[in-house]
Protein backbone atom coordinates (compact mmCIF):
# COMPACT_ATOMS: atom_id res chain seq x y z
CA UNK A 1 0.00 0.00 0.00
CA UNK A 2 1.50 3.30 -1.36
CA UNK A 3 1.34 6.11 1.66
CA UNK A 4 1.35 9.51 1.00
CA UNK A 5 0.75 13.50 2.00
CA UNK A 6 -1.62 15.45 1.20
CA UNK A 7 -1.48 18.32 -1.16
CA UNK A 8 -4.06 20.81 0.33
CA UNK A 9 -3.52 19.65 4.32
CA UNK A 10 -0.59 17.43 4.29
CA UNK A 11 -2.48 14.57 5.99
CA UNK A 12 -0.73 11.17 5.65
CA UNK A 13 -3.70 8.45 3.56
CA UNK A 14 -2.90 5.73 1.57
CA UNK A 15 -2.97 6.62 -2.01
CA UNK A 16 -5.38 5.81 -4.46
CA UNK A 17 -4.73 7.78 -7.29
CA UNK A 18 -5.42 11.16 -6.41
CA UNK A 19 -3.10 13.62 -4.88
CA UNK A 20 -5.98 14.37 -2.29
CA UNK A 21 -6.49 13.05 0.96
CA UNK A 22 -11.21 11.62 1.16
CA UNK A 23 -11.62 14.37 3.17
CA UNK A 24 -9.74 17.11 1.18
CA UNK A 25 -11.45 15.64 -2.20
CA UNK A 26 -15.15 15.69 -0.29
CA UNK A 27 -13.98 19.51 0.34
CA UNK A 28 -12.98 20.20 -3.55
CA UNK A 29 -16.30 18.38 -4.79
CA UNK A 30 -18.51 20.75 -2.31
CA UNK A 31 -16.59 23.68 -4.05
CA UNK A 32 -16.84 22.24 -7.66
CA UNK A 33 -21.07 22.28 -7.06
CA UNK A 34 -21.14 25.38 -5.68
CA UNK A 35 -19.15 27.02 -8.59
CA UNK A 36 -21.35 24.79 -11.54
CA UNK A 37 -24.14 26.18 -9.21
CA UNK A 38 -22.98 29.66 -9.62
CA UNK A 39 -22.23 29.48 -13.55
CA UNK A 40 -25.28 28.31 -14.20
CA UNK A 41 -27.08 30.74 -13.05
CA UNK A 42 -24.33 33.55 -14.32
CA UNK A 43 -23.64 32.13 -17.80
CA UNK A 44 -21.97 35.41 -18.64
CA UNK A 45 -20.05 35.79 -15.68
CA UNK A 46 -15.82 36.24 -16.47
CA UNK A 47 -13.74 33.56 -14.35
CA UNK A 48 -12.36 36.09 -12.10
CA UNK A 49 -15.65 37.44 -10.72
CA UNK A 50 -16.53 32.90 -10.52
CA UNK A 51 -12.86 32.96 -8.45
CA UNK A 52 -14.40 35.99 -6.14
CA UNK A 53 -17.51 35.41 -5.55
CA UNK A 54 -17.20 31.40 -4.80
CA UNK A 55 -13.69 31.66 -3.30
CA UNK A 56 -11.75 29.11 -5.01
CA UNK A 57 -8.23 29.87 -6.88
CA UNK A 58 -8.22 31.12 -10.74
CA UNK A 59 -6.09 28.23 -10.82
CA UNK A 60 -8.48 25.70 -9.78
CA UNK A 61 -11.36 27.04 -11.85
CA UNK A 62 -8.77 26.46 -15.14
CA UNK A 63 -7.72 22.89 -14.14
CA UNK A 64 -11.37 22.27 -13.93
CA UNK A 65 -11.63 23.96 -17.48
CA UNK A 66 -8.73 21.65 -18.62
CA UNK A 67 -10.20 18.40 -16.95
CA UNK A 68 -13.68 19.43 -18.85
CA UNK A 69 -15.17 19.33 -15.84
CA UNK A 70 -16.42 22.45 -16.27
CA UNK A 71 -17.37 25.16 -19.30
CA UNK A 72 -18.28 28.71 -19.17
CA UNK A 73 -20.08 30.38 -21.99
CA UNK A 74 -18.67 32.32 -25.23
CA UNK A 75 -20.26 35.42 -23.58
CA UNK A 76 -18.08 35.04 -20.22
CA UNK A 77 -15.13 36.29 -22.28
CA UNK A 78 -13.13 33.15 -21.16
CA UNK A 79 -10.70 31.96 -24.08
CA UNK A 80 -8.25 29.06 -23.85
CA UNK A 81 -6.14 27.85 -26.40
CA UNK A 82 -5.56 24.08 -27.78
CA UNK A 83 -2.05 22.90 -26.08
CA UNK A 84 -1.22 21.23 -30.14
CA UNK A 85 -2.34 23.97 -32.03
CA UNK A 86 -3.50 27.00 -30.62
CA UNK A 87 -7.08 27.07 -31.34
CA UNK A 88 -9.79 29.17 -29.53
CA UNK A 89 -11.47 26.98 -27.00
CA UNK A 90 -14.01 26.95 -24.41
CA UNK A 91 -13.28 23.62 -22.70
CA UNK A 92 -10.31 20.91 -22.50
CA UNK A 93 -6.67 20.64 -23.67
CA UNK A 94 -7.42 20.23 -27.89
CA UNK A 95 -9.46 21.81 -29.93
CA UNK A 96 -11.95 19.21 -32.39
CA UNK A 97 -9.83 18.60 -34.87
CA UNK A 98 -6.77 17.99 -32.90
CA UNK A 99 -8.78 15.27 -30.86
CA UNK A 100 -9.77 13.59 -34.62
CA UNK A 101 -6.42 13.99 -35.40
CA UNK A 102 -4.82 12.08 -32.43
CA UNK A 103 -7.89 9.47 -32.31
CA UNK A 104 -7.16 9.04 -36.13
CA UNK A 105 -3.50 8.36 -35.68
CA UNK A 106 -4.24 5.80 -32.36
CA UNK A 107 -6.31 4.10 -34.73
CA UNK A 108 -4.19 3.90 -36.92
CA UNK A 109 -1.63 2.56 -34.88
CA UNK A 110 -3.95 -0.29 -33.36
CA UNK A 111 -5.25 -1.63 -36.74
CA UNK A 112 -3.76 -4.96 -37.72
CA UNK A 113 -1.08 -5.09 -39.60
CA UNK A 114 -1.25 -4.79 -43.36
CA UNK A 115 0.30 -8.22 -45.06
CA UNK A 116 0.97 -9.78 -41.65
CA UNK A 117 -0.36 -13.27 -42.64
CA UNK A 118 2.11 -14.13 -44.52
CA UNK A 119 3.79 -17.25 -43.46
CA UNK A 120 7.59 -17.30 -42.40
CA UNK A 121 10.07 -18.56 -44.62
CA UNK A 122 12.67 -20.83 -43.61
CA UNK A 123 15.64 -21.99 -45.01
CA UNK A 124 17.02 -25.87 -45.29
CA UNK A 125 20.12 -24.94 -43.16
CA UNK A 126 18.19 -23.40 -40.13
CA UNK A 127 17.61 -25.96 -37.97
CA UNK A 128 18.67 -26.71 -34.19
CA UNK A 129 22.39 -28.29 -34.19
CA UNK A 130 24.19 -29.70 -31.83
CA UNK A 131 27.87 -29.87 -30.37
CA UNK A 132 29.78 -33.15 -29.90
CA UNK A 133 31.87 -33.21 -27.20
Amino acid sequence: MDVRNCKMCGALFNFDGSPLCPKCRRKMEEKFSVVKEYILKNPSSSISVVSEETEVPIQQLKRWIREERLSFSKESGLVIQCEKCGAPILTGRFCKECKRTMTRSFENLYSSPKGGNEPKRTSENARMRFIDK
